[in-house]
């Protein structure tokens, strides 16, 4: 099994591949799977700006598009360049609060510093599906 230092290293593999030719803010993300498998993503920017896609969501929306679940899902790496640790939108917190277990390791980095955190710590009191009955 890939170690979190080697996801941290795969995001940063997908980051080269972002397109964000107006922020100039570069995304990576790699999800790893229980089974090993792991799929990266990269932010995707476009003129028109809600078109948009950050490299968290590419990445988490593979793994979907490959038939995998939130259960299947061990932990996701995202990172940027930045001068500071980036920690993903808000857009991108309803997201995995609704694909990933809430307690699946989200690790930040921007390659000096790296943190560790989950969906409950980025979005507490998240509204979900449960919230729709």
């Amino acid at each position: 099994m890939i170690s979190n230092e080697q996801l941290v290293e795969k995001a940063f593999e997908a980051m080269k591949n972002a397109y964000a030719p107006y922020s100039n803010y570069h995304v990576g993300a790699c999800v790893l799977c229980n089974d090993g498998e792991t799929f990266k993503g990269a932010n995707i920017e476009n003129a028109s700006y809600g078109a948009t896609n950050c490299g968290e969501r590419s990445a988490i929306f593979a793994a979907y598009s490959n038939g995998y679940r939130k259960n299947d899902i061990k932990a996701i790496s995202i990172v940027t360049d930045g001068k500071r640790l980036g920690t993903p939108c808000g857009i991108c917190r309803q997201v995995l609060s609704e694909l990933l277990n809430h307690d699946t390791p989200i690790i930040l980095s921007n390659g000096t510093e790296t943190r560790v955190t989950n969906v409950s710590q980025l979005l507490p009191d998240s509204f979900g599906v449960d919230d729709l009955d």
